[in-house]
Parts: C-alpha cells; sequence; structure tokens
C-alpha cells in the first residue's frame, strides 16, 4: 500500500536483543500534502535501518503493510515498512512508457481482395 508523504521527523534508533539475537529498528514520521494533511508513523526493522538515508523535508513514498497486534487486552497497530523511494524515483518508475523499436520495417496494408462471385458462403 504506497503512500506519498513528506518526511517531517526521524526517530532514534532502538536496538536490543531477544532469543533470535540482535535487533533493531526505526520510527519516522511522514505528512501528507492537502488541505487537511495527516501525519503517520512508520517503523523499519533490521538491515532497512542501515538503508535509510533520507533528509527531513524530502517526499517520499513509503510502501508498508499494517498489522495490529493484542497485548493486555490492548490493541497496537504498526505501519511496517517494506520499501521506501523518493518520490521522483518513484513517479518515474511508474510512468516510464516501454520502448519501441522504430527499426522494425513497417509493411504497408494488403489491398482489398473484392469476393469471388463464385464464393460458396451464404453471406
Amino acid at each position: 500500500m504506497p503512500l506519498t508523504a513528506k518526511l517531517i521527523q526521524i526517530l532514534p534508533v532502538q536496538s536490543g536483543s531477544s532469543a533470535n539475537g540482535g535487533w533493531k529498528k526505526m520510527n519516522f514520521i511522514v505528512e501528507t500534502t492537502g488541505q487537511y494533511p495527516k501525519k503517520a508513523c512508520f517503523m523499519l526493522w533490521g538491515d532497512k535501518v542501515d538503508s535509510f538515508k533520507y533528509d527531513i523535508g524530502q517526499m517520499l513514498t513509503v510502501e508498508y503493510d499494517i498489522e495490529s497486534r493484542e497485548y493486555n487486552d490492548r490493541w497496537y497497530t504498526d505501519l511496517k515498512v517494506w520499501k521506501v523511494t523518493p518520490e521522483g524515483d518513484h513517479v518515474q518508475s511508474q510512468t516510464s512508457q516501454p520502448s519501441i523499436n522504430n527499426d522494425a520495417p513497417v509493411q504497408p496494408p494488403q489491398a482489398f481482395e473484392n469476393p469471388s462471385v463464385d464464393d460458396d458462403l451464404p453471406f
């Protein structure tokens, strides 16, 4: 589910260890454009944290999954990011046209042939 918005804040990286080994995560805040801008907090996990190299104020297209879970009779919802691209890169890749081979020979249209009077078709 993609969302294009302006990066307004990057929160500190959090890390720790669990039974599965070490982990790290980072949250960042974006703000949508329009008459009624909305803010959303997204979460990055693992190696994606190291590849996040964007600046405050930059327009990003964020692709993410929504996941909710229950803990002690309360529900928590996360927006887990799986891809972030600068707005220009995302738009360009979606609007690029397939290339057309202009070197291919063009065949002239075939002339229309009148049906023969002896044609046995009923129409």
